[in-house]
């Protein structure tokens, strides 16, 4: 018989190897939950990390793989829920086919600013097959572009709330009106027969008696 001892069940190959699996399953999930979070978020291609122009089936897939890999029930990670959550709101927004229209309207201006800038053409060999560093300088000129244009939104939004604001105030105050002009008429109704039955006194030559004052006598 063996006098060897069974191995610790912390030691076997099997554990081994089951914990560096789990240990990088945790660090894709840490890494893909810092990726998403440094995504710039208006760009909901960044956060999904995909390509311009992918179908919808390619934005779904993917969102589904990220989604169950960073999900929060599946992750001890405090900032899953907000990765999750951006996440979430890319494909919302690629799905929607006017947000994603107006998403790259921006990511086509922002080549063409490039390509002034640098005095190209589309038949420029930069541009027919653009290298890193051009491809990098067009993800930062979509930044600025999409950046402009959600100031604009939010301009807009703010000029329409305060009209909104303004066309609220006069309803208000035509309501008001009205209110005060109703109850002036029906003070005046209520007053009616009083004032009739005044005139007719007066007609008859009925005068409301008056009260006699007293005359105070000096000394």
């Amino acid at each position: 018989m063996s006098d060897k001892k069974p191995e610790p069940k912390e030691l076997s190959d099997e554990y081994i190897l089951a914990a560096i699996a789990k240990e990088s399953k945790e660090f894709d999930k840490d890494a893909e939950i810092d990726r998403i979070l440094k995504a710039f978020r208006l760009d909901s291609y960044a956060v999904l990390d995909l390509q311009p122009g992918v179908p919808d089936n390619d934005i779904k897939k993917c969102y589904r793989m990220k989604s169950l890999l960073i999900h929060p029930d599946k992750t001890s990670n405090p900032s899953a829920p907000d990765a999750f959550d951006r996440l979430a709101k890319a494909q919302k927004s690629l799905l929607d086919e006017k947000e994603r229209a107006k998403l790259d309207e921006c990511i086509a201006d922002a080549r063409m600013l490039l390509m002034r800038e640098r005095k190209l053409t589309t038949d420029s060999e930069e541009v027919k097959d653009p290298d890193t560093e051009f491809r990098k300088a067009w993800r930062e000129k979509t930044k600025m572009v999409l950046v402009d244009e959600e100031l604009r939104r939010r301009k807009k939004m703010k000029a329409q709330m305060q009209e909104e604001g303004r066309a609220q105030k006069k309803e208000e105050d035509e309501i008001a009106e009205r209110k005060r002009k109703r109850e002036f008429e029906s003070k005046w109704e209520q007053s009616r027969e009083e004032r009739i039955g005044s005139w007719r006194d007066f007609q008859k030559g009925k005068q409301p008696d008056k009260k006699k004052k007293k005359i105070k006598t000096l000394g």
